[in-house]
């Protein structure tokens, strides 16, 4: 097997030979382009942006990023991803539509086995976000973990087994805590309602999009 075939597989590699260096040097290189960008260079940075990761659609990136290779990051319309989030992508990342991640995440493809001796080598296991995901702020990821459609990951919490579809989950280790119900549509946060004149201006606001 070649090493990139080892890193789709889940088995030990490196990443020190096959022209393993050379894209990581490439996607550095990109990477201090698209974090180095004035912040109205929109085009030009969309541009960048859409050569280095696999795109579709409309998606907003805050500067700075760190990434590690870039082509194994995908990321689907109307995603968002906020300031210092760091993305290890030996392995794939895949972000579906909708999603909302927060400030400083972090999410990782790659870890290392336990026993010292061999612990110069890595696997990998890839992470997928369903459509309409929402990550909080400081939320870690870690390796082979799916998060389900429309859930919610609270603040600061550490993600090591995949998480249910329309679900709160919180803490270190994440937990889920609850489902997201009906009543959620009338609440937009603890004792604040969604009045109808909220869902008038939202009606009005979405026809601007």
């Amino acid at each position: 097997m070649t090493m990139r075939e080892r890193i789709a597989a889940g088995k030990l590699f490196t990443d020190q030979c096959e022209g393993l260096p050379e894209d990581r040097l490439d996607g550095k290189l990109k990477m201090w382009a698209i974090n180095t960008l004035s912040p109205d260079e929109l085009n030009r940075k969309d541009k960048l942006m859409r050569e280095t990761f696999n795109i579709t659609g409309n998606v907003s990136i805050e500067a700075p990023l760190s990434f590690c290779y870039g082509y194994n990051i995908k990321i689907g319309d109307q995603s968002y991803i906020n300031t210092n989030c760091t993305l290890i992508d030996d392995g794939v990342i895949s972000i579906g539509e909708r999603v909302l991640i927060g400030p400083a995440v972090t999410i990782a493809t790659v870890s290392h086995p336990i026993h010292p001796d061999y612990r110069s080598y890595m696997y990998s296991n890839s992470v997928t976000l369903k459509d309409g995901c929402w990550i909080g702020a400081g939320v870690t990821i870690c390796p082979g973990v799916t998060i389900g459609e429309n859930s919610v990951i609270g603040a600061g919490s550490v993600v090591v087994k995949d998480i249910p579809a329309n679900t709160i989950a919180v803490g270190n280790p994440c937990q889920p805590i609850r489902k997201i119900t009906e009543e959620d549509q009338r609440y937009y946060s603890k004792d604040h309602p969604i009045t109808d004149a909220d869902l008038a201006e939202e009606r009005r606001l979405s026809r601007k999009r």
